[in-house]
């Protein structure tokens, strides 16, 4: 059975129908701290290059397991952009990296990936307890739901 280490090198090198869909960002929307982050990117994405999808999702469960993510117990958020499927802390670098004044995250990259994901992973295990769940209430605004994909 591959390890976690062959799939995730293995995804970066597949091309899927998922790979063409450029700018998609999966997140889990059943997290808060995955729920600011698609606020926060929207906030500072006036070019509109990014569009989102939960992993609940019909589109996003799709998309998950066509990316070797467990859609009922995500590890990671991820993004596709050029072609090319970005997970852990290369996807969150990804998208910073793209967003007007944020450019400076690119140099992130210079960390080791195993030691950014390391950190990541510490993050994402804890995500649920240490930040909680959206509040049922804590629909988005109109700017964020134009950007979602449903089904």
């Amino acid at each position: 059975m591959p390890s976690k280490e062959d799939t995730y090198l293995s995804v970066m090198n597949m091309r899927p129908e998922t790979l063409r869909e450029n700018g998609v960002i999966l997140y889990d929307g059943d997290c808060l701290l995955c729920s600011r982050w698609v606020k926060w990117v929207v906030r500072h994405d006036p070019e509109g290059i990014f569009r989102f999808t939960a992993i609940a999702s019909t589109h996003g469960r799709t998309m998950a397991t066509s990316l070797g993510i467990d859609a009922d117990k995500p590890d990671t958020n991820a993004v596709i952009l050029d072609g090319r499927a970005h997970l852990y802390s290369d996807a969150a670098l990804a998208i910073a990296g793209r967003l007007p004044g944020y450019g400076w995250t690119r140099a992130l990259k210079a960390i080791p990936r195993p030691l950014r994901d390391a950190f990541y992973k510490l993050i994402a295990r804890n995500r649920i307890r240490w930040f909680g769940r959206p509040k049922a209430c804590d629909l988005p605004g109109p700017e964020v739901r134009a950007r979602i994909i449903e089904g």
